[in-house]
């Protein structure tokens, strides 16, 4: 199964459409946005409990980092740790 948000033959067309959508919610994606930790939160969340949870938990996650309360690798180690401790491997 192909990678989703990984760059498309000819250009990168889910960070492309990314941009557009962070300019659309007037946000900028370059400073707020880590989106390597964010699909690794989502991955993580989907096999180590439902596919449904992953949208949600990237969702809180977004909050916790428009919050200040913590980064998106935060984010990331808080689910690992409460799924088990070890991080999960891609």
């Amino acid at each position: 199964m192909s990678d989703p948000a990984a760059p498309a033959p000819g250009g990168d067309r889910a960070g492309d459409w990314l941009d557009r959508y962070a300019d659309a919610l007037g946000v900028d994606r370059a400073t707020e946005l880590d989106r390597t930790a964010l699909l690794d939160l989502a991955r993580v969340v989907a096999h180590g409990t439902s596919r449904a949870g992953a949208p949600v938990a990237t969702f809180l996650a977004g909050l916790a980092v428009a919050a200040g309360t913590a980064t998106p690798a935060a984010a990331l180690a808080a689910a690992e740790a409460l799924l088990g401790g070890a991080p999960t491997a891609p």
